[in-house]
């Protein structure tokens, strides 16, 4: 559990929009905490979202970039002649 001390201004919003939505004021809190890591995360690139997880499962063949288009190839190849 955590504790927050808000201002009697945010305090009053918070309690005016709980009664007008009529939702209780931690879920109110949970939601707005709710989208600000949401756009926190989207203010990271696409590389700093994924970095953890690049090379976690590799193959254990260094050439696959290079050689794709063989890979591809081969596979049109194998489903054509069944």
């Amino acid at each position: 559990m955590i504790s927050v001390r808000l201002s009697k201004e945010l305090e009053d919003k918070i309690d005016l929009l709980s009664r007008q939505e009529n939702v209780t004021k931690s879920d109110i809190i949970k939601e707005a905490l709710e989208k600000y890591f949401i756009d926190h995360e989207k203010k990271l690139n696409p590389y700093d979202l994924g970095e953890e997880f690049f090379g976690r499962h590799g193959s254990g063949k260094g050439n696959l970039s290079e050689t794709y288009k063989k890979k591809v190839r081969e596979k049109i190849n194998e489903k054509m002649s069944h």
